[in-house]
C-alpha cells in the first residue's frame, strides 16, 4: 500500500502545526523573503553560490522545527522528471551552456552526444536550484496557513489596485492553486487504488519499471482531470450561490501588523539577497 499513500509525499500546500519564530512571522514578510530568496536563485549560476543557498534554505527548515526528512519526501514525486531532465541536459546541451569560471572543455564526444564540463554544471546547479526552491515553497506553506497567504498576498498587492491590480481576486486564485495540490494528490490515490482493486499492476516493480510505469500514467491522468474539472465546477457553482462579486467593498475581521522581528527579518532577507546578487560574478566557481 506504500506505493499508493501519495498524501505523504505532497509536502506543498499543507500547513505544519509550529512555535518556531518562523511560524510566527507575519505572512507579508515570508513571502517578501521568499521572493527575495527566489531571484538569488534564480540569477546564481555558480557553484558556490548555490552551495550557499542550499546551506540557507536548509538552515532555514532546522530553525522552522519541520523534519527535513518530510520536506526531502516532498522529492520523490518529481524524482523521474528530474532524471530525465538532467539526462537530456547532459547528453544533448554541449557546448550550448558556458560553464561559469571555466573554460569549455569537452568530456565526451559520440556522434549526437556531447557532454562538457559545461553541462555537467548545468545539471548539478539545476538539480540544487530545484532542491532550494523546493525547500522554500515548502517551508513558506508549512508554516503560513492557506488563509494567512491569501491575506499576505492581497495585502502586498492591494497598493496596485489603483493601476486595476485586481488583488484579493489574484490572492483568492493563489490559495486555491496551493489547495489544489494536496486535493489533486489524494484523488490520485483514490483513481490508483481503484485501479488496483481491478487489477491494474500499478505498482510494478522490474527492470522496465519507470518504462511501464509511464504507460500507467496515461490511465490515471484523464480521470484525474476530469475529477479536477468537477471540483471546480463545484467551486464556482458554490461562489455564485454565495453571490461572489469580488473583493471591491468587502472587509474581514483579520489584520495584518508588522511586529519588530517582522522588520528584522525582512531587512535580513533583502540584504542577504542583494549581496548575493551583487556579488555572483565574483565567486570563483
Amino acid at each position: 500500500m506504500e506505493d499508493f499513500e501519495l498524501l505523504r509525499h505532497i509536502t506543498i500546500g499543507q500547513y505544519v502545526p509550529g512555535r518556531s519564530i518562523i511560524h510566527r512571522l507575519d505572512p507579508r514578510t515570508k513571502l517578501s523573503v521568499f521572493l527575495f530568496i527566489t531571484a538569488a536563485v534564480t540569477f546564481s549560476i555558480s557553484y558556490t553560490a548555490n552551495v550557499i543557498l542550499v546551506l540557507t534554505t536548509l538552515l532555514l527548515v532546522m530553525v522552522s522545527g519541520i523534519s527535513l526528512r518530510y520536506i526531502l519526501s516532498g522529492l520523490k514525486p518529481a524524482l523521474p522528471l528530474i532524471i530525465v531532465l538532467a539526462v537530456l541536459q547532459l547528453l544533448f546541451y554541449g557546448e550550448a551552456y558556458v560553464p561559469y569560471g571555466m573554460q569549455t572543455r569537452t568530456l565526451f564526444h559520440w556522434g549526437w552526444i556531447h557532454i562538457t564540463n559545461g553541462s555537467v554544471q548545468l545539471v548539478v546547479v539545476s538539480a540544487m536550484r530545484f532542491i532550494e526552491l523546493l525547500f522554500l515553497t515548502s517551508l513558506l506553506t508549512s508554516t503560513t496557513t492557506l488563509t494567512d497567504i491569501t491575506y499576505g498576498v492581497e495585502d502586498m498587492l492591494r497598493p496596485f489596485s489603483r493601476i486595476g491590480v485586481p488583488a484579493h481576486e489574484l490572492s483568492l486564485v493563489a490559495t486555491i492553486a496551493l489547495r489544489f495540490v494536496p486535493l489533486l494528490a489524494e484523488q490520485l490515490e483514490i483513481i490508483m487504488k481503484a485501479q488496483a482493486s481491478r487489477g491494474a499492476n500499478i505498482a510494478y516493480r522490474g527492470r522496465w519499471q519507470f518504462v511501464r510505469n509511464a504507460r500507467q500514467v496515461s490511465a490515471l491522468i484523464v480521470p484525474l482531470f476530469i475529477d479536477a474539472f468537477r471540483r471546480a465546477e463545484e467551486l464556482i457553482l458554490a461562489m455564485q450561490a454565495r453571490c461572489y462579486v469580488g473583493g471591491r467593498g468587502r472587509t474581514r475581521l483579520v489584520r495584518l501588523r508588522f511586529t519588530p522581528t517582522d522588520y528584522l527579518a525582512y531587512a535580513m532577507g533583502l540584504a542577504y539577497s542583494v549581496v548575493l546578487l551583487a556579488l555572483r560574478n565574483r565567486f570563483p566557481l
